[in-house]
């Protein structure tokens, strides 16, 4: 699978828990234990709010604050799709996976910017899932891209505090079970 199609199914997987949140669910714990729903919608709701800037090469300086805090106002799931919006098209613009972005990493290459995003939408797709109790199942090809990316990175990545401790399953384990308990999470 392509880069930019797992980016877009990600994308899909997340918008679909996105749109079954009940106006009652938006204060309900998800799997981040830090995290309401509403707190995790506004999360990916901001990660997509930069992507268009970081995808044409603003620095962060450039962006500054203007995403911080609560992205989502009064319409949460209008605010995720205009985002949404926004960052697909940047990502599916020509030349965009061309030039390195600035993170707070440093300058990264855009397809491995692209590629993080695409972790945090499918794992945040899970935990939307689990916070709502709608059904948390992911796309079985984009789960093993996920789960061949992650896992030989995930020793480099504990130290800076993104991903709780793995925890263990059985060897046996489906692989989406794999992947959300390699970042921590208890499938």
């Amino acid at each position: 699978m392509e880069l930019i199609d797992a980016f877009d199914r990600g994308m899909d997987e997340f918008d679909q828990r996105v749109h079954q949140v009940g106006s009652r669910q938006w204060s309900s714990p998800t799997p981040c234990s830090d995290w309401t729903v509403r707190d995790l919608v506004n999360h990916l709701t901001g990660e997509h709010l930069w992507a268009p800037w970081m995808l044409r090469g603003a620095t962060l300086s450039e962006v500054g604050d203007r995403f911080d805090g609560d992205v989502l106002g009064e319409d949460p799931v209008g605010a995720w799709e205009a985002a949404a919006a926004a960052s697909r098209e940047a990502a599916h613009r020509p030349g965009a996976l061309d030039s390195p972005v600035h993170t707070s990493g440093g300058l990264t290459p855009a397809d491995e910017y692209l590629r993080q995003m695409t972790l945090d939408l499918t794992v945040h797709a899970w935990d939307l899932a689990r916070g709502i109790g709608a059904d948390d199942r992911l796309d079985d090809e984009l789960v093993g891209l996920e789960y061949d990316y992650v896992e030989p990175r995930i020793g480099d990545w504990q130290g800076f505090g993104v991903f709780d401790p793995p925890v263990p399953v059985a060897d046996s384990a489906r692989t989406q079970d794999q992947l959300v308990a390699l970042l921590g999470r208890r499938p």
